[in-house]
């Protein structure tokens, strides 16, 4: 970690030492690192691609004339992200590695349902049942290691799930020190509850089933989204921005004393690599403004969903999530309710009847016959104000 080399008491150099600071200068190299290599990067994809993306035929003119546009650019956001949380990250710090974990887990997922569609030239990736199971599997043992985590900073410590999981004595060990003791002995396997202070619901084992529900429904929410050009990055990036702040202050006990919200111990740390989420996000953009020169593709977007997910699990914020990615929730409602009525409606009538002219919602707006930045820049707007709605919350307790 190159802030340890650089870091000293005295002078310049002890800026290091600050949150902020490296926060700071992981999303400006993530930026950097993005935006250099882009262009090269899609020169690469685009070679191997040929045809680039298979884009289902949706009826919908602006659609169908994106064919050929290379998919993938996922990769780009990781490199410039991984190489910033790198950099400047505390990489002793266990919550950076958990949530590194899961969301190249779900990046990988999602590179080999990109590449069946490439290869294959259509819309069919991998299969459903193959990739859910994969995300729950990798989301169930991060719950748990988070649970194990948060376990090592009660009263009870682990004793209350070490029953359940017998990894508990050493998820323990790597839990950053702390001299603060929790009154909660819910805290481990507990879920915070809104506008009540400090207090945690008792899951126990359970956690790790709701982290389950939080890392998996978030990452699939944003895969929903992704579907115009720079739709999904930039309220990736006001949620991102949202819960680096909310990170720095749940692992600052001052801040969150003073907010009533939950401390957790290290927590901080992951303000960095949400910085360096940012500014790779910032760096995609460069490319994946309307006209887009590249997708995302599920590389990432499911990667970058279940990122924010399971730092949501980790700062015991989950329900949060769901005010600050309310776009992403929108989104993927719309699929559930359209989906659901069609099958009710067709088994009580024999004709399915549709809520909207397509979902996921912005297809909804493009069958109104709405430009495509018209609806891109209407739901930016509708991200950033969720995000600020879900942080006014923090002191509503």
């Amino acid at each position: 970690m190159l802030f340890e080399l650089l870091a000293a008491e005295e002078g310049p150099l002890r800026l290091f030492n600050y949150l902020t600071f490296r926060t700071g200068l992981a999303l400006v190299t993530a930026f950097l690192v993005t935006v250099i290599f882009g262009g090269w990067m899609i020169d690469v994809l685009r070679a191997r691609q040929g045809k680039g993306q298979p884009i289902r035929d949706l009826s919908l003119e602006a659609q169908m004339a994106k064919q050929g546009t290379p998919t993938m650019g996922g990769i780009l956001i990781w490199i410039g992200l991984i190489l910033g949380t790198l950099l400047f990250a505390d990489l002793s710090n266990p919550y950076i590695w958990v949530v590194l974990a899961v969301s190249l887990s779900y990046a990988v997922l999602g590179f080999m349902d990109d590449y069946a569609k490439v290869t294959k030239q259509s819309t069919d990736g991998v299969s459903a049942r193959l990739r859910l199971g994969t995300e729950f599997l990798v989301a169930a043992l991060a719950g748990a290691f988070i649970m194990g985590l948060h376990g090592a900073h009660t009263p009870m410590g682990h004793a209350d799930w070490g029953a359940l999981n017998p990894l508990a004595e050493w998820v323990a060990s790597f839990a950053p020190e702390t001299s603060v003791e929790r009154n909660e002995a819910s805290f481990s396997g507990g879920v915070a509850i809104p506008f009540v202070n400090d207090y945690f619901f008792p899951l126990g084992g359970l956690f790790v089933v709701f982290a389950c529900i939080v890392i998996v429904g978030f990452a699939n929410a944003v895969n929903f989204t992704d579907g115009l050009d720079g739709l999904a990055i930039v309220p990736i990036m006001f949620t991102g921005a949202a819960f680096a702040l909310i990170a720095y202050l749940t692992g600052n006990f001052f801040f969150a004393d003073y907010l009533g919200i939950q401390f957790t111990p290290g927590a901080g740390e992951m303000a960095v690599l949400m910085g360096a989420m940012m500014g790779a996000g910032m760096g995609f953009l460069w490319y994946n403004a309307y006209p887009a020169k590249v997708f995302m593709g599920d590389t990432g977007s499911l990667g970058l969903g279940g990122l924010i997910g399971v730092v949501a699990v980790a700062i015991k914020h989950e329900f949060a999530l769901a005010v600050i990615g309310g776009l992403f929730v929108l989104e993927v409602l719309s699929v559930v309710l359209q989906v659901s009525w069609f099958k009710i409606t067709r088994k009580l009538t024999g004709e399915g009847k549709r809520i909207f002219l397509m979902a996921p919602l912005h297809h909804h707006f493009q069958k109104k016959n709405w430009p495509e930045t018209r609806v891109v820049v209407r739901f930016w707007i509708l991200s950033l104000l969720f995000a600020l709605a879900g942080l006014a919350t923090l002191k509503l307790r």
